[in-house]
């Protein structure tokens, strides 16, 4: 028995309308910002400094960690 090939169908959306759609979505998609400063991975978007989001996070972990500590006495 064999499988009954259907004919072309013919497409739903016109090809030019299909192409503006595509190029819609890459020049909504986020340019690369450059490269983090200490490990050069992506920069996250919101960062100021130029870092990833992982060693902006460490930063950030580390300042709360400083504020937190008691100074030494004498």
């Amino acid at each position: 028995m064999k499988k009954k090939i259907n004919p072309p169908q013919t497409p739903v959306v016109s090809k030019e309308i299909l192409e503006q759609a595509k190029l819609a979505l890459q020049s909504d998609r986020l340019k690369p910002l450059g490269n983090c400063k200490v490990c050069g991975f992506e920069v996250a978007p919101n960062s100021a400094e130029g870092l990833c989001w992982v060693c902006r996070r460490l930063k950030i972990s580390a300042w709360r960690d400083s504020d937190h500590q008691m100074p030494a006495q004498e």
